[in-house]
């Protein structure tokens, strides 16, 4: 991963505003140009957040130039329009706006947070950034170094080594397999040229999810949505990705001479919009994802003693899903704990979990799930979600409800297709005993 600032972010004051999720009053806003946002207006605080998903990401850098994405979107803020890196973090800072944008394996993300006094001009320089950065050669031979410095210091985390290999042979020769800051090598052959090109292929008015959030209007945002993003093209220019192949099991010994041995784990998973996803996202709250309360957690640290944390995670893409779990121990009990893991998953595979198990964890679910809305750019970004995911504009109001219909058969059917205990990609990085790499 990058080790820089992505973000020209500033002490913008820490002012936000917390409204429970079922009194969230979405508003669909569209301009002219088509652009269509999503708009929780709300006015106890002077100011407005915005969060942007486009469809794109590392997913559609070209063979060779692994890291494009990362790479491009680091730069987009520094410099643009007729400002060089110097004078647009200044620009940045003296209208008090936050403004990054960042690449994952699927997405671009935009965030913005201003003043209400600096509204329109906040939104000028995020139009700036999305389709005039300067991509100016000394900012980008610098950016290029921070990034190759940070893909040498990666080579030192047995973490990002552990789960980059993870991908790589849980994808197989699918885009999703290689890693989103891209190799020394694609690093260095990026261009000028190849940045742009990557912009006006990925970035445009048909794949972009849209959240405002703050104090602003329905009829002041139309406007600024236009100008922002109505020059973007209308459609993309992305090539199909195709879906993800089974993950292939084995086990991969990667030896380091570190006091510790770390595990990444996965199974073939569930995208977003399978039906079982929600009774797959209960289960894993059981299994591992609800910390000091999960089956992992307890059996792995606090009945053993084996590793400072052990959990399970849902992994869901656009084009395919995994079900991933993570411990680091000790290498003389490094294999005692993967056991251990697997003995867990093995069981809510088979059995699924109880109904007091079901019962904590719909109470969790449903009751945390309104601290997601404790602040505006925390709304933004779950608008901006659920839009990227086509949940529904009403799916703030429905999520809990969905938790709440989740049964115990429910519960074990989605487990028996979301865990494969015998079908499980392993990486270790360290020098484990009783973990031995397969063919």
């Amino acid at each position: 991963m990058l080790r820089f600032a992505k973000a020209c972010a500033f002490l913008l004051p820490v002012l936000a505003f917390a409204l429970p999720a079922h009194a969230v009053d979405i508003e669909p806003v569209r301009g002219d140009s088509g652009v269509e946002a999503w708009l929780v207006s709300e006015d106890t605080v002077p100011i407005v957040a915005v969060e942007v998903l486009f469809h794109a990401g590392s997913h559609l850098d070209p063979e060779g130039r692994e890291g494009l994405a990362e790479l491009t979107t680091s730069l987009m803020t520094q410099g643009a329009g007729p400002y060089d890196s110097q004078a647009f973090a200044a620009r940045l800072r003296d209208l008090n706006v936050a403004l990054s944008v960042s690449a994952g394996r699927d997405t671009v993300q935009v965030q913005m947070r201003t003043l209400t006094e600096n509204v329109d001009e906040a939104f000028g320089l995020m139009r700036l950034a999305l389709t005039e950065p300067r991509f100016d050669e000394e900012d980008v031979a610098r950016v290029r170094a921070q990034a190759l410095a940070g893909l040498a210091q990666d080579e030192e985390d047995p973490n990002t080594v552990a789960y980059r290999t993870f991908f790589a042979e849980a994808f197989g020769a699918h885009p999703y397999a290689t890693p989103t800051s891209g190799s020394p090598e694609s690093i260095a052959a990026i261009t000028v040229e190849d940045m742009r090109a990557y912009l006006a292929g990925s970035l445009a008015r048909d794949n972009a999810s849209i959240a405002v959030v703050g104090d602003i209007s329905a009829q002041d945002l139309i406007p600024l949505l236009d100008k922002t993003f109505g020059t973007l093209p209308e459609t993309s220019e992305r090539a199909d990705a195709g879906a993800t192949e089974p993950l292939v099991p084995g086990v991969t010994l990667i030896e380091r001479d570190n006091p510790q041995t770390v595990v990444v784990m996965g199974m073939t998973g569930l995208k977003r919009d399978d039906e079982d996803f929600i009774p797959a996202y209960v289960m894993n709250y059981v299994l591992g994802g609800g910390s000091f309360v999960s089956r992992m957690f307890k059996q792995v640290r606090e009945e053993r003693g084996l590793a400072y944390t052990a959990y399970t995670s849902l992994y869901p893409l656009r084009h395919g899903g995994l079900t991933m779990g993570y411990f680091a121990s000790g290498n003389a009990t490094a294999g005692e704990a993967l056991s251990v893991a697997r003995q867990q998953i093995a069981d809510v595979a088979a059995n699924g979990i109880t109904e007091d198990e079901l019962e904590i964890a719909k109470t969790y679910l449903t009751g945390s799930y309104a601290l997601r809305f404790d602040s505006s750019r925390a709304i933004a970004s779950q608008l901006a979600a659920i839009q990227f995911e086509d949940l529904g504009i009403d799916y703030i109001n429905e999520r809990n409800g969905l938790i709440e219909a989740v049964t115990l058969d429910d519960i074990k059917r989605a487990a028996s297709r979301a865990l494969s205990p015998d079908a499980m990609r392993i990486v270790a990085v360290g020098k484990p005993e009783g973990i031995s790499a397969t063919e």
